[in-house]
């Protein structure tokens, strides 16, 4: 492993989380807060749930009651006046029940002088849910949808019919409260009905839809759940107002900021990526087989969510499959390597963020006895990458704002002036 690269990957990955923290920018969007006159309660949802609800709480003084739902190991301590919970991710489980049931039972019986402080990040569809169907049941569905490389629209389309609080359902059980919604985006092209699967906004999406992604992936349900899916959901909403901050495209360019601090070209490919993740793995390598040998620094941005289609049994994550399907691809190139990582600091049901590889890589990986089409198959490249030390590790972040990968073409690693 080149140890240059991978401290300069650390070192990009450590920059750009930092400056997409949720702090600031719920800071700001509370500047359009105007308390009514009754009590102001919190509810917070999603994997950036316990950091929003910190620097709310911090900015206002204090809140008449608060909830927190989030991902387990992302609570950090004590808020004053919220209850923290913790729930399953990205398959919800009764600890996602239990902390929902919760901020129902405190938005009960409000009056049009109460606001509802609602605090949605990416995670939610998971972590905020009444289902309407049997616990295990849409438990199955969701591994169905997570199975089959349905992406995150196509998710949340089928999830919010199948939910008393998605699909703008939680907003109407807060009326006459009105709802001041502050929402962090995972999703390219910030679709507010689509975060977390919109519970505190009018829905977009049509029941025919949803059958149609059923047809399409050849989905298993029961007749209860069919039958979901042919009622409407709230199309209106008169008591939100909604404040969207913070998104892939500045993950984007605070690391393309951090590279150019470190003596890279940076260039941003897309902010709207959005395909297998091995393939764009395979692309990134391809990009850096053209670039490496030009005699100059470039590092190579791609920000979005890929998807994988499960074909295994294996552990990982959608980054760390496409840092490893990156190796092959960059093999022998001593001054090349690819990385990606998600920026809530969790890919896929593993404790990596996400993976890195370099000219290297494939070699050590043969040397363990691992074959990278075979690993791929199996789904399995945290236990790849583990072996060769590419996992990325950074713990829970406090944010999840997409992911973002990149193809680095350093100098030959015998010329090193220019990091110096």
């Amino acid at each position: 492993m080149s140890q240059m690269l991978r401290k300069d990957a650390d070192r990009i990955i450590s920059a750009s989380l930092k400056a997409v923290l949720p702090d600031e920018a719920v800071q700001r969007a509370l500047r359009a807060y105007q308390p009514r006159g009754g009590r102001t309660l919190l509810v917070a949802a999603g994997k950036a749930a316990w950091q929003m609800a910190a620097a709310a709480v911090n900015t206002l003084g204090h809140v008449d009651g608060g909830v927190v739902v989030t991902k387990y190991g992302h609570v950090r301590g004590e808020i004053p006046g919220v209850v923290c919970c913790e729930g399953g991710h990205p398959v919800p489980d009764e600890g996602s029940f239990a902390g929902t049931q919760k901020a129902l039972d405190l938005v009960q019986g409000l009056t049009e002088q109460d606001t509802v402080l609602f605090l949605l990040s990416g995670g939610g569809s998971a972590l905020f849910e009444k289902p309407l169907i049997p616990g295990e049941e849409l438990q199955d569905i969701t591994r169905q949808l997570l199975a089959c490389g349905a992406d995150i629209v196509e998710m949340n389309t089928i999830r919010k019919r199948l939910s008393a609080v998605k699909g703008g359902r939680f907003a109407e059980l807060c009326a006459p409260a009105q709802v001041f919604s502050i929402v962090l985006s995972d999703i390219l092209g910030d679709p507010l009905d689509m975060i977390a699967s919109g519970p505190a906004y009018p829905d977009s999406s049509t029941c025919a839809q949803a059958q149609a992604i059923v047809e399409k992936y050849g989905l298993d349900l029961s007749p209860a759940a069919q039958e979901l899916l042919r009622r409407e959901t709230p199309k209106s909403l008169s008591n939100v107002t909604t404040q969207i901050t913070g998104s892939v495209r500045e993950l984007c360019a605070a690391a393309a900021e951090e590279c150019r601090a470190m003596g890279y070209e940076a260039v941003i490919l897309t902010d709207q990526l959005c395909c297998e993740a091995r393939e764009a793995g395979s692309f990134l390598a391809s990009i850096l087989r053209t670039h490496a040998g030009n005699g100059r620094p470039v590092a190579f941005l791609a920000g979005g969510e890929t998807v994988v289609h499960l074909t295994g049994k294996g552990l990982g994550g959608r980054n760390q499959e496409l840092a490893l399907a990156a190796a092959p691809g960059i093999a022998g190139l001593e001054n090349a390597a690819v990385f990606s990582v998600g920026s809530d600091g969790t890919d896929g049901p593993t404790d990596a963020a996400g993976g890195y590889v370099d000219g290297d890589t494939l070699t050590a990986l043969k040397a363990a006895g691992l074959d990278v089409f075979d690993v791929l198959q199996n789904n399995d490249a945290y236990h790849a990458l583990k072996a060769v030390d590419g996992l990325i590790v950074t713990g829970p972040t406090g944010t999840n704002v997409n992911d973002v990968a990149v193809a680095l073409a350093a100098l030959n690693l015998s010329d090193n002036s220019i990091f110096s």
